[in-house]
């Protein structure tokens, strides 16, 4: 006599509970392993990132990004300096005369010493960078094309966490330049621009702020620009 109906029927729903059961058991193992690799990723993402930027520490700048020789440089400028001491009032809008700016009036406060890397989200006003200037740093302004290049902001992060010359002693900022944030559009072709304010020194009568205009990022032409103008020949070398 075969299975009565009954009997079927409650067979059949028992083999849907097992598969049911044995598919939610797979379930729960791929969340348990997917949440484990998840895990995984979380702990050894700072941990990568300590060991990329403890090789970076040991690094010269001049060994990041192309070389000098590549990175169609401009000759550097000798623009006449203005605003020694000359602070203004938070906010003040102040139009500079060159584009980026290397010498000039600024906020009474300076960009953080220890803070070398902007991005487009946290860097300060320009006048704040400025009076980081009269106290001898250099600057490496990028461009709005070079900032949404994740790749080359990538880089200039490095460079900022590479060893710089002796000449920066340790006097150096990394921050974006928007169009809007000059008066003067840059050279075609150029992306990158360094900016230092020299001072009195060397037997100077003159102080003259310096850019250098860039095509692409280079360390080496950033150090090489740094020894040409050295944190302590700023107007106030002993700020900072």
């Amino acid at each position: 006599m075969g299975k009565s109906q009954k009997q079927s029927r409650r067979e059949l729903i028992e083999k849907m509970q097992r598969d049911q059961a044995r598919s939610d058991k797979r379930r729960t193992l791929i969340i348990v392993a997917a949440s484990i690799l998840v895990g995984l990723a979380i702990i050894a993402y700072p941990a990568i990132k300590l060991i990329q930027d403890s090789r970076t520490r040991d690094m010269a700048i001049s060994e990041l990004g192309v070389s000098a020789a590549e990175a169609s440089c401009d000759k550097a400028t000798d623009d006449k300096a203005t605003g020694t001491q000359d602070h203004q009032p938070d906010g003040t809008v102040i139009a500079y005369p060159v584009s980026p700016p290397s010498s000039g009036p600024h906020y009474a406060v300076w960009a953080p010493f220890g803070k070398k890397f902007y991005t487009s989200d946290d860097r300060p006003p320009v006048p704040n960078l400025v009076h980081n200037l009269e106290h001898g740093y250099t600057i490496l302004w990028y461009n709005e094309a070079t900032a949404n290049n994740a790749d080359q902001v990538a880089l200039i992060e490095k460079i900022s966490k590479a060893q710089l010359p002796e000449s920066s002693n340790g006097k150096f900022i990394a921050a974006p330049f928007k169009e809007s944030d000059g008066q003067q559009p840059w050279p075609a072709g150029k992306n990158i621009a360094f900016s230092h304010w020299s001072g009195n020194a060397q037997g100077q009568t003159t102080a003259f702020g310096h850019r250098q205009f860039c095509g692409s990022v280079s360390g080496e032409a950033l150090q090489q620009f740094m020894d040409k103008y050295p944190a302590l020949d700023a107007q106030e070398p002993n700020g900072g």
